[in-house]
């Protein structure tokens, strides 16, 4: 899936090599997780595609509307914890 052999795969589990940008997209394709993930920038696995396109989306809207997106975003998150807690 990620157009090299298993040979080539084992050398980068080894740090003998690198791969390129191109056949490291491919790997994070076929593992599907994020190539940020993939080369350990976070530690989020984003398999829900539906939840990295809204979070795109937020990306790109004015300041005063992401507030207001995570000012209820909060709320929730807070009422959530709130009855995990007492449950």
């Amino acid at each position: 899936m990620a157009g090299t052999s298993g040979a080539v795969i084992g050398r980068y589990e080894r740090d003998e090599i690198t791969p390129s940008v191109e056949i490291a997209n491919k790997i994070a394709i076929a593992l599907d997780v994020s190539l940020d993930y993939l080369v350990g920038n976070n530690n989020i696995i984003f398999k829900d595609k539906a939840i990295l396109k809204r979070i795109e989306n937020i990306t790109k809207m004015p300041a005063q509307e992401k507030q207001q997106l995570f000012n209820v975003m909060d709320a929730l998150i807070r009422d959530f914890n709130a009855k995990k807690a007492y449950s």
